[in-house]
């Protein structure tokens, strides 16, 4: 399978669900995004590489990269391979001289490795297909085949509520969806884009 490259391009805090956040990643030259929820600790380490931080006392991820660094281990790329039930999976793909080892992760740590030793990340199509979400600029070539349309109606996200998804339309949820990526809220996108989906399966 091809790999597409990615890369982190916000982490922010879940605003539904205390000690939660969310890390984005996106698509290298393109516009898809992967939203990925993770933990406080998580969120932290990969947040301290991001901003070249120095704790005074090393955090578990640093004692990784230490321990990789004193038996010439170098990380040289991520993959988030998988995504089963809403749970993504991911591998750390090693070098030690010539031989080569693939390692079995949770994405988040793999995440905040990533960033540590500073090598690519990388997802497949199916993943995106499945869990990515697509900015309003990929829409304008099929607006363009279009003469004519009706306006969209715009939903507002102040009164939004996650209970209420149900009660959208379609074309409702689509321009809720576009609305909460411009807020860079991303954990409630996600949330849009499963029940889009959800509804997509079922017809």
């Amino acid at each position: 399978m091809r790999k597409i490259e990615m890369e982190i391009v916000a982490l922010t805090h879940s605003i539904t669900q205390s000690h939660s956040y969310a890390v984005v990643l996106g698509e290298v030259g393109g516009i898809r995004r992967l939203p990925i929820v993770i933990g406080g600790f998580e969120a932290q380490a990969i947040a301290v590489a991001l901003e070249k931080m120095s704790p005074t006392r090393p955090l578990t991820h640093d004692l990784m990269k230490s321990l990789c660094e004193s038996f010439n281990v170098e990380v040289k790329e991520v993959i988030i391979n998988n995504l089963l039930d809403g749970i993504f999976y991911a591998q750390l793909i090693c070098r030690n001289g010539s031989e080569v080892v693939e390692i079995d992760s949770r994405t988040s740590d793999a995440l905040a490795l990533a960033v540590r030793f500073d090598c690519p990340i990388y997802t497949y199509e199916f993943i995106l297909d499945s869990a990515g979400l697509v900015m309003e600029e990929n829409m304008k070539e099929e607006k363009l085949e279009v003469k004519e349309t009706k306006p969209e109606k715009k939903v507002s996200t102040a009164n939004f509520r996650m209970a209420d998804l149900a009660k959208y339309s379609n074309q409702e949820l689509n321009s809720l969806l576009q609305s909460l990526l411009e807020k860079e809220d991303y954990e409630q996108a996600i949330a849009v884009r499963d029940e889009i989906s959800r509804r997509k399966s079922q017809t």
